[in-house]
């Protein structure tokens, strides 16, 4: 079954517990939280004190995705306030094995993340070693973005090179995924679905995450 991690980046700081327990009531698997630092995307977000806020608001694992530049430096940091995935950026990391092995030895799962226009084939010498492949269908940086089509024919790549390689990690999909398109995501072979502003922005957080999750649980 596919999971669902609602993305905090679009919740109320300001009541974080609050909005944390209303997707937990709702049925949400993981929570997702964007980490971006204005220098890789164009936006800052969060440091590892939110996900610390986060962890001690939930039992949900936390699926941290850093955005940013120089994350060798902060992976410690986000594995010590509760993170449980930790996933940067192919197109940001010079030496990608080394920080997926960097990011085990420090006891999460690791995995690796690409941009709209960066192809699913040139990870095929990483695959095996990772835990997670994030596909962005949007342009990261920003919430509430639509969602780029040509990602469902990158969803396919990664299933297609998964099942070549014999390798198990999930395939996870974030950017512009709601209600009207997780279906086409889902056919394309995702495997944990990330949604925030279709989520939080929601008249009623609960309910947008329950209906979100049935549609999912039905595959």
């Amino acid at each position: 079954m596919a999971l669902l991690a609602p993305s905090i980046l679009s919740a109320d700081f300001s009541n974080l517990h609050q909005q944390i327990r209303l997707i937990e009531i709702g049925g949400a698997d993981w929570i997702h939280c964007d980490v971006m630092d204005g220098h890789f995307v164009p936006n800052i977000s969060f440091g590892s004190v939110i996900v610390k806020a986060a962890k001690a608001s939930s039992v949900l694992p936390l699926d941290v995705h850093l955005m940013i530049e120089n994350a060798d430096d902060y992976i410690k940091g986000f594995v010590n306030a509760g993170a449980v995935f930790i996933t940067v950026h192919q197109e940001a990391v010079i030496h990608l094995n080394r920080t997926i092995t960097r990011i085990k030895e420090l006891g999460a799962k690791a995995g690796v993340s690409i941009n709209p226009s960066t192809p699913v084939a040139p990870l095929k010498d990483i695959v095996e070693e990772i835990d997670l492949l994030l596909i962005m269908s949007v342009n990261p940086g920003f919430g509430g973005q639509s969602f780029i089509k040509s990602s469902l024919r990158k969803i396919e790549e990664a299933a297609k090179l998964r099942s070549k390689m014999n390798s198990n990690f999930l395939i996870e999909v974030d950017g512009g995924i709601s209600i009207n398109n997780v279906k086409d995501i889902l056919d394309a072979g995702a495997d944990v679905i990330v949604a925030g502003s279709s989520i939080f922005k929601a008249d009623n957080i609960s309910a947008a995450v329950t209906e979100l999750k049935n549609i999912i649980s039905s595959y």
